[in-house]
């Protein structure tokens, strides 16, 4: 298989010009994976009253779409029907800020201010928005529910921070965002964190918290119409891992997967670790990472770093990633190893964007968000017949067309919703 390296080297090859912050990033188009080259920079829904702001643009051809079932990816053509692509204004100058100040991790590794940080709670601001704390075992947990969202349609939602750091509180903004976009309720797990519950403690937590919400909502037990589990950074390290593990397991699988950001690999082999200058999070913080979280575990382990993990049976994938990250082949890389498995992956490489931009409150975070509620809108359909693969042996679900999934005027009977 051709290494991220090639795959990205080959296709900037097509691009003849410069872009307002760097060469924008240009890949195929997979037959079942789609790639979001240029940003589109709509908002998802009106945020405090604000007006649109004029925006600047970079004008970029979109590549063609290759079929890469053979294992080749040749080279984009650009396509004549290309739309206007950008960059907002507003996401221009967030970088040029950024890059005036210092990666985390640059000089050193600060684990305390890294825990402060990230543990700070953010109350969201949205009038009537339902937060419920309680725990599973001794997990402690919350409950976001938006106004308007369905109880029944539920969003495990796996924070980053290095495997060391973070906590669902942090994230509540983002989860009261996701609520109102996918009308769904979101359940945020404070699982545990390295050094002190190394792996695989913290991904037990994830997968404990995902069966339990399958039969569990905010109100009470209560079956679910359609779960779906989403991260960023090692959070979407835990999306990846908690998918397998249940597949592995023989667990209820998640209509779908979101992974943001996600890291993937802890043999540190993406060429973006080398080559992208993350104005977030520095390159060097990965071993430090990595030797809190594994100790001693073989950095290969597919639960550690999902990269080599086997995605035969695991439900479609969502897979959102910056520009400007440093983890970008690790997205890269994943994707192409889940379609080459035969899974439907949509991946998007966001132009001008940094780690986890969906929390940074720019006009590609709302539309990065929408385009989650998309994702899970598109799969949260009543429960198909599972058939087995006659060649694999993997169980798989009946296809279905998506129109369908997404018509309002379904007729198929859904189960009562339970108060």
């Amino acid at each position: 298989m051709t290494n991220s390296g090639d795959f990205v080297r080959r296709t900037r090859n097509a691009i003849t010009h410069q872009s307002l912050l760097n060469r924008r990033l240009a890949m195929p188009h997979f037959l079942g994976m789609a790639l979001l080259i240029g940003v589109i920079t709509g908002s998802a829904y009106a945020t405090d009253n604000q007006q649109p702001q004029q925006q600047k643009t970079v004008q970029k051809p979109t590549p063609a779409i290759h079929d890469v079932n053979n294992g080749n990816v040749p080279s984009p053509s650009v396509a004549p029907e290309c739309k206007l692509q950008t960059v907002s204004r507003e996401g221009v100058e967030y970088l040029e800020k950024l890059r005036k100040g210092t990666p985390f991790g640059t000089t050193d590794f600060n684990l305390e201010g890294l825990r402060a940080g990230m543990g700070t709670r953010n109350e969201p601001h949205l009038e009537g928005v339902k937060l419920i704390r309680f725990k599973i075992g001794d997990i402690p947990c919350e409950w976001v529910l938006a106004p308007g969202a369905d109880p029944d349609l539920r969003l495990l939602y796996l924070h980053g921070g290095g495997w060391v750091s973070g906590s669902g509180g942090n994230y509540l903004p983002l989860a009261v965002d996701i609520s109102v976009a996918a009308k769904c309720a979101v359940l945020l797990p404070d699982y545990r964190l390295a050094p002190e519950h190394r792996f695989p403690a913290g991904l037990e937590d994830c997968i404990a918290a995902h069966e339990w919400l399958v039969a569990n909502g905010p109100s009470g037990p209560c079956p679910a119409k359609a779960t779906f589990i989403a991260g960023d950074s090692a959070g979407g390290n835990l999306t990846l891992a908690t998918l397998l593990a249940l597949r592995d397991r023989k667990r209820t699988l998640p209509a779908g997967g979101i992974a943001i950001s996600a890291a993937t690999d802890f043999t540190l082999a993406s060429e973006s670790l080398r080559t992208i200058h993350d104005p977030i999070i520095s390159a060097r913080t990965m071993p430090e990472f990595r030797d809190r979280y594994l100790d001693k575990t073989d950095p290969s382990n597919p639960l550690a770093s999902p990269v080599f993990g086997d995605y035969r049976g695991i439900p479609p994938l969502l897979i959102q990633v910056g520009e400007h990250e440093m983890l970008r082949d690790d997205s890269v890389r994943v994707a192409k190893k889940a379609v080459s498995d035969g899974i439907p992956v949509k991946l998007e490489v966001w132009p001008g964007m940094v780690h986890v931009f969906q929390i940074r409150g720019l006009p590609e975070s709302r539309e990065a968000i929408e385009h989650i509620a998309e994702f899970m809108s598109a799969r949260a359909c009543p429960a198909l017949p599972v058939l087995m693969h006659p060649a694999s042996g993997i169980h798989k679900s009946a296809a279905v067309p998506q129109r369908f999934c997404r018509r309002t005027t379904c007729k198929v009977r859904r189960a009562p919703r339970c108060r």
